[in-house]
């Protein structure tokens, strides 16, 4: 296509360039092979961390062994997403390809410093590791972000545009550190279970009446996240996961957070609409591919 249509625009072919998002698990195992199909055409790859940690649940959903903690707890320093973020760099710098962090959800408070002081500060940590692990740069979800982005990025590069130069030799990644999912200490919590039945509820309200993105508890969701929560508590009830007291995450478990949160948030917007497709995404036996594909028969 790249090719097709700079021929046709009379303009040299490797004019266009693309960074693709390396966002599934199988991914994470050919990004040699993506670089060499783009080849002139390839700007980099970009780590596209909440696609990928959906896509570690979906594709291996029948696994005991890949149950995750909350969400809150897989971060960027458990073991198997350093091992991919840490490819990803050695990858795309061996071929001479920018490497792009992940992105910073987090939005910006404007009643609540306290919580921008601290949300910040984890910014700044997420940003300062990826320059220091050689990554070119980065994405941000609020323009605010910008600054507190940019500043551990400028003292890594100083004048350079990029980190090229760093081949990371030093990483070995095998197979079985990508697919160790095993996060140290991690716990399925009540309040887990909860953040996700009330994030997925969110944001499918505001999916179905028109709104792809949505600021929720401070964090930019998109239907990537929205995605990690629906499948996490599909994973947690057909595997019987059990929650740091001991009580196990089941349909009724479910279904009375649920109601929970349907009481904290009202009867506005479509939240009735969002619980029914809950239900079915969460309850059904069959783990569905995308949350949008049981939404879109609710839309107007």
């Amino acid at each position: 296509m790249f090719q097709y249509a700079q021929d046709a625009l009379g303009i040299p072919r490797g004019t266009i360039r693309a960074t693709v998002l390396v966002e599934t698990i199988l991914a994470a195992f050919e990004m040699d092979e993506i670089l060499y199909e783009l080849r002139d055409h390839a700007s980099g790859l970009n780590a596209g961390r909440w696609d990928y940690i959906f896509s570690v649940i979906k594709k291996f959903r029948h696994r005991p062994d890949f149950v995750l903690p909350d969400r809150a707890q897989v971060t960027m320093t458990v073991p198997f997403m350093r091992a991919y973020t840490e490819l990803l760099v050695k990858t795309c710098h061996r071929r001479g390809a920018h490497a792009i962090g992940g992105m910073a959800a987090f939005i910006p408070s404007r009643k609540d410093p306290e919580v921008n002081e601290r949300a910040l500060a984890k910014v700044r940590e997420d940003k300062e590791r990826e320059a220091g692990d050689g990554f070119d740069g980065t994405w941000v979800a609020h323009p605010d972000l910008v600054a507190v982005a940019r500043g551990p990025f400028d003292r890594v590069l100083g004048n350079r545009p990029h980190q090229k130069h760093r081949l990371r030799e030093d990483v070995q990644v095998l197979a079985s550190h990508l697919l160790d999912v095993r996060v140290p200490g991690g716990q399925v919590t009540e309040v887990g279970v909860h953040n996700n039945v009330s994030v997925a509820l969110q944001y499918l309200d505001a999916w179905l009446q028109g709104t792809g993105a949505v600021a929720i508890y401070n964090l930019m969701e998109d239907a990537a996240t929205a995605e990690i929560c629906r499948a996490q508590l599909w994973q947690w009830i057909h595997h019987g996961a059990k929650m740091e007291d001991g009580r196990a995450v089941d349909p009724d478990l479910y279904r009375r957070m649920r109601d929970q949160e349907l009481g904290r948030l009202g009867a506005g917007g479509r939240l009735r609409d969002a619980a029914e497709v809950l239900d079915a995404l969460v309850l059904g036996e069959e783990f569905a591919d995308f949350l949008t594909l049981l939404a879109y028969d609710r839309l107007d």
